[in-house]
């Protein structure tokens, strides 16, 4: 009788390991995987790495930088210096090397600094608007006082917003989860192609994984306005305003597209507001076209509006609303 089971075959113990093999070989995929990780890291470590300086002066903490020009130019954070004229920076060879500030901008919270040396490795600064969600950051400066630390994460929000020194709203501020501790103020921020997307200036008290970094190309218009003229060209008003919350028959009335806007507590006798006729007490609804519900909206628009256009001003006065132009 022909027997009705399938036919079982049994191996020994070097057989039963063979069939034991596709998940082995599967293993070196993963290893590649992490080597190539590895390999994108301790590159841009070794290219970056020579350029990023540790800063620190008499009394106050100390921060980071990164030099971006071979005759000691370096950005770092604006809350660095401390109010501080003159620093010491310490090179990744461990040399100690007077620094003098260039120009501070408390707005943007980047500075510049010139170090006394040349010849010297320096980053490139790279596109900021091109960066994505989820790709690899690496992070680097000297948290704690620990020189030439590195970190790595991803991007995890762009075109966040937050405080400067000066009250001002810092635009387009890049979130991420590269470990950052106190003393990475003012160290760049990388991509896997060695450019520096970020210069790192805050974390948040108790909270893991959020860092954040002001953009590079903010920071290459800073540097380029220190440079030419020792600090950022902003025009100024010359005025103290207040966000006012608008009724809405009064919106409709006038027919406008926000339900707020910036009403003139107070003007500077001499300013370049008064001069142009305008008056305590006006509302402030656009600039140049561009709708102003909020103080930090007349901020973004004095430094966004190039210095050389005239700048129109949309006022609401009693009953009339009309435009006044403020020459360059």
């Amino acid at each position: 009788m022909q027997n009705q089971f399938p036919q079982t075959t049994f191996v020994s113990g070097d057989e039963s390991s063979h069939s034991a093999r596709p998940p082995q070989e599967r293993l070196p995929d993963d290893f590649n995987l992490l080597d190539a990780y590895s390999k994108a890291v301790v590159g841009v470590v070794d290219k970056v790495s020579p350029a990023v300086v540790s800063v620190s002066g008499e009394g106050r903490g100390s921060g980071s930088g990164f030099l971006i020009s071979p005759d000691g130019y370096a950005v770092t954070n604006s809350h660095v210096l401390g109010g501080r004229e003159r620093l010491v920076a310490e090179t990744h060879e461990g040399d100690r090397v007077d620094a003098a500030v260039v120009g501070d901008d408390p707005a943007t919270d980047i500075a510049l600094l010139r170090l006394v040396s040349s010849d010297l490795p320096y980053a490139t600064l790279g596109n900021s608007d091109s960066i994505r969600v989820g790709q690899l950051v690496i992070a680097m400066g000297s948290p704690l006082g620990l020189h030439s630390t590195v970190s790595t994460g991803v991007v995890s929000a762009l075109g966040r917003s937050m405080r400067g020194q000066d009250g001002r709203l810092i635009d387009n501020i890049v979130q991420h989860a590269a470990p950052i501790n106190p003393g990475n103020s003012g160290g760049p921020l990388v991509d896997s192609s060695g450019r520096v997307v970020g210069v790192n200036t805050a974390i948040i008290a108790m909270a893991q994984g959020l860092g954040f970094a002001v953009p590079s190309n903010t920071a290459e218009w800073v540097v380029s306005e220190l440079m030419a003229h020792g600090k950022v060209r902003r025009r100024h008003l010359g005025i103290v305003a207040a966000t006012q919350q608008l009724p809405r028959n009064f919106v409709r009335t006038f027919d406008l597209l926000a339900d707020q806007a910036v009403r003139v507590v107070n003007l500077e006798s001499n300013g370049i507001a008064a001069q142009a006729g305008i008056r305590s007490g006006d509302l402030i609804v656009a600039m140049n076209g561009r709708i102003t519900a909020s103080v930090d909206d007349v901020h973004r628009l004095l430094t966004s509006i190039d210095a050389n256009v005239s700048l129109e001003v949309t006022l609401i006065r009693d009953d009339q609303k009309f435009e006044v132009v403020i020459a360059p």
